[in-house]
């Protein structure tokens, strides 16, 4: 029976883990997110309104439960850049099986990255592009790429959009344009559908040929040509990627303690 770690319940997270969770190969599934669910939270989560101010994962531990009573919850309202969990993290990357990342900032999936790396698992990520117009989906394995390779090689090779205009400072507290234009809750769907499916796909031991699948669900000119086209991209782990680059044989974290603490000693003899 599978152990399932996941990071990140929110709009895109529950939709994936609603069904992923309901695959009876999943015997416990391990949340993490440190947020409240709030109003503007309403439009695209699953949770109702009554639900407002109330921890996300422990919303989620009860919307399993209603749906799987044989499902063992671990709900943890953490922050995985936490670094007084930092131990405690590595036992539960370690404990799981496969594991998710639907977090929404750049920290927390590099964060996540290492600890499913130091653990030895395989894990998935999924992401919806600004405005919903597409998604990405990743799936990483041991001695494969990281999420450090992933990002600088999309960052080379897939074209951007264009840059947002200059904020007009001949105007103060005039309006200024969104940096991120929230998705609608429907390609937020289609994104974590694909995301799940990827995820299931992982325990089936499916070697799909992809690293990386990035869908566009909308045709932007001089972003996507075309509407709802996929692009599938078999990442090379890079050697000059400082994240996962071994120079030499893998050290212990207690032997990098222990040269750390010779290092100080050695500093406080000069």
């Amino acid at each position: 029976m599978v152990t399932v770690f996941q990071v990140g319940v929110g709009s895109g997270g529950m939709a994936v883990l609603d069904a992923v969770a309901r695959d009876p190969r999943i015997a416990r599934v391990i949340l993490l997110d440190p947020d409240t669910y709030q109003t503007h939270n309403v439009e695209r989560h699953l949770f109702p309104r009554s639900d407002i101010g109330r921890a996300k994962v422990h919303l989620a531990k009860d919307w399993l439960a209603d749906r799987r009573d044989d499902l063992e919850v671990t709900a943890l309202p953490w922050d995985i850049d936490d670094p007084v969990r930092e131990l405690e993290l590595q036992q539960l990357a370690c404990g799981a099986d496969i594991g998710i990342c639907a977090a929404d900032n750049e920290p927390a999936k590099y964060r996540f990255d290492s600890l499913m790396r130091d653990a030895d698992r395989p894990w998935t990520l999924g992401e919806v592009l600004s405005g919903g117009i597409g998604g990405l989906v990743h799936r990483f394995v041991p001695g494969g790429p990281c999420y450090g390779c992933v990002a600088s090689y999309l960052k080379r090779d897939v074209t951007e959009a264009p840059a947002a205009p200059a904020p007009d400072y001949s105007a103060p507290g005039g309006p200024a344009p969104e940096l991120r234009v929230p998705a609608s809750r429907a390609a937020i769907a289609a994104v974590a559908g694909l995301h799940a499916l990827v995820t299931l796909d992982m325990l089936d031991g499916a070697e799909p040929g992809f690293t990386t699948m990035l869908v566009s669900w909308k045709r932007v000119e001089g972003v996507f040509a075309e509407a709802y086209r996929p692009h599938k991209f078999a990442v090379p782990r890079s050697a000059a990627c400082l994240h996962c680059q071994s120079f030499g044989p893998a050290v212990a974290r207690e032997e990098l303690d222990v040269a750390l603490d010779q290092a100080l000693e050695r500093l406080g003899r000069e």
